[in-house]
């Protein structure tokens, strides 16, 4: 089974580093790394081209596009998501190969640690899993700490939404992959560490907006799951 990793960036610098080094430390490396370039103006790419990667482009601008170009380049086994402020642990292509071999699902996602927060710990992202699976009446996937086959992926890929200001585009995929007859796991031992950047310049769009843009992509598909 091959494991390529998708990552999609747009300036970041600051992180895409430590991003690739806890890739390549793994305890069972990926089989590909994949850079999205979504038209990052900073040292990004040069600092990503430094580490075994393949780096790819994409113009229109938004995580959707990126990811579906990452998703899309991608042409046989599993893919597997994260951040660029992602600091993967050793063991988390291996865990993610390990619930691929061991049984048969299209997807997989865990918890996510906010690891510049005070206080280090998964519970929110396992309550959050435990709420969207009731909200739903299914399993959801959390962007930075997700996988999904190829074949659900191209099952899928002209059905997911395209506009990032209407819907998140994890809760989105998954919807999509549910509605597909597709199965996805949770495996809360399944951990990858983030930063909590985007809480820490944007509470108000966290704690609102966030939660305002998941119901609505929820309820665009509310009626018919």
């Amino acid at each position: 089974m091959k494991i390529s990793v998708v990552i999609p960036v747009y300036n970041e610098e600051r992180y895409i580093g430590k991003c690739l080094q806890s890739l390549l430390g793994q305890t069972e490396p990926a089989d590909e790394i994949i850079i999205v370039d979504n038209n990052c103006t900073d040292n990004t790419i040069q600092i990503a081209k430094k580490f075994p990667v393949k780096v790819i482009k994409e113009k229109k601008q938004g995580m959707i596009p990126a990811r579906n170009k990452g998703f899309d380049s991608v042409k046989n086994g599993v893919i597997a998501r994260t951040d660029a402020d992602a600091i993967v642990p050793k063991d988390w292509i291996s865990k993610i190969k390990n619930n691929f071999l061991q049984e048969k699902i299209d997807a997989l996602t865990g918890p996510v640690v906010f690891y510049d927060l005070p206080f280090k710990t998964d519970l929110p992202a396992k309550e959050f899993l435990k709420i969207m699976r009731l909200v739903q009446n299914g399993p959801t996937l959390i962007g930075p700490n997700m996988a999904l086959t190829v074949k659900i992926w191209q099952k899928v890929r002209d059905k997911v939404c395209l506009d990032d200001k209407q819907v998140h585009e994890d809760i989105d995929l998954g919807l999509n992959i549910l509605l597909a007859g597709g199965r996805i796991k949770y495996d809360y031992d399944l951990v990858n560490h983030i930063s909590a950047r985007r809480i820490k310049k944007h509470p108000a769009s966290f704690f609102i907006e966030y939660p305002i843009r998941a119901v609505k992509t929820v309820m665009k598909y509310k009626k018919i799951i």
